[in-house]
């Protein structure tokens, strides 16, 4: 899973790369996205370490890409938002806290406004994107053999832009399985999650501005308050006094936790487990996977020679301290390859190549 990071200038993307992924961005590389790395933080991954103690401890991972500087000019923006191609799910960073000592590109602090201005950027790219295809579909029509195909692509695209220009994004517009074969790979960016993360001052880290649920309720975007300066202190802050400091504030997770959540609801994933002496491993799957498709995630082989898996259920292990335990109680479960893996499930695969 690959989040990038964009904003405009001066809005804590810097600050909030860092207490994501532990790593300075350092000076500015152009027209590059600067990449980075983060565990995916889980309770149930951190458990099962405890209750194995294993040699090896390999948490979920997820990729952070911190993307150059947005420019209020839309027209400068272009080049750049190729580099969105390129993520799974689109992090877009607003500014929420007033501070006289930082400078605004736009002059004032408004992140309705600003999150208003990328929502149609974003639309503007997919529309340029639709009206340059529709001209090399007609400029095709006399070479094409496949008239029949070129004629739905061109009524699809057609719909698609009157969709885009009724101010929604593409992510609620419905395809047909025909139709996802001709433009399904086509790279709309209003076809991508997009989270908005809204870099709020200390004093209410928790909270949304009034109203603004309400105006992005249609394009899907999903929002998280941060205060980069918040997480900043609570990171500096032992085990003990981060649950005290952040009880106090409100806060239920650190960023990190909280967005990695959201980004997993986002694109339908999921986290199963394999455990034992010598490692317990995190793997993340797409939501309704069957049995050898999880066993993919771990090696292609597994999916092609899987004969059936032991499966434990997370809080059964839990509650009864130990697979031996969930043995003789009946707990373990030996499921086909019709079994749909459910999230926090511990798998053992059995498979024959």
């Amino acid at each position: 899973m690959r989040l990038g990071l964009v904003g405009l200038p001066q809005v804590g993307k810097k600050t909030l790369f860092s207490l994501l992924t532990g790593q300075s961005p350092g000076h500015e590389r152009g027209a590059e996205a600067i990449p980075g790395f983060a565990e995916v933080r889980d309770d149930r991954f951190e458990a099962l370490v405890d209750m194995y103690s294993p040699k090896k401890r390999t948490a979920a991972q997820i990729e952070f890409a911190l993307l150059p500087d947005m420019d209020t000019d839309a027209e400068r923006n272009r080049t750049f938002f190729k580099l969105l191609e390129r993520v799974d799910v689109i992090c877009y960073v607003a500014r929420g806290f007033e501070d006289d000592t930082v400078f605004h590109n736009a002059g004032s602090v408004d992140a309705i406004r600003d999150i208003q201005n990328f929502a149609e950027e974003l639309e503007l790219i997919d529309l340029i994107f639709i009206e340059k295809r529709l001209e090399r579909i007609e400029k095709e029509k006399g070479k094409k053999t496949d008239l029949q195909t070129a004629a739905l692509e061109s009524a699809v695209l057609e719909a698609m832009q009157a969709h885009l220009e009724a101010g929604k994004t593409l992510s609620s517009f419905e395809l047909s399985e025909e139709a996802r074969l001709i433009v399904g790979s086509y790279p709309f960016l209003t076809d991508k999650p997009v989270v908005v993360i809204l870099n709020v001052g200390d004093e209410n880290p928790t909270d949304l501005p009034d109203g603004m649920t309400e105006t992005f309720a249609e394009k899907a975007f999903r929002l998280i308050p941060v205060s980069a300066q918040v997480e900043q202190e609570i990171s500096e802050l032992d085990s003990e006094e981060r649950t005290d400091f952040m009880a106090d504030l409100g806060i239920e997770a650190p960023a990190i936790d909280r967005l990695t959540r959201m980004c997993y609801e986002a694109l339908g994933l999921i986290s199963f487990f394999t455990v034992g002496e010598d490692e317990v491993r995190a793997w993340t799957v797409k939501h309704g996977s069957s049995a050898p498709q999880a066993g993919r995630a771990i090696h292609k082989d597994i999916e092609r020679g899987f004969i059936r898996s032991e499966v434990i259920n997370y809080q059964d292990l839990v509650s009864l301290g130990s697979e031996k335990s969930v043995k003789e109680n009946g707990k373990l479960m030996q499921k086909g390859r019709d079994h749909i893996v459910e999230d926090g499930e511990i798998h053992h695969f059995l498979f024959k190549v």
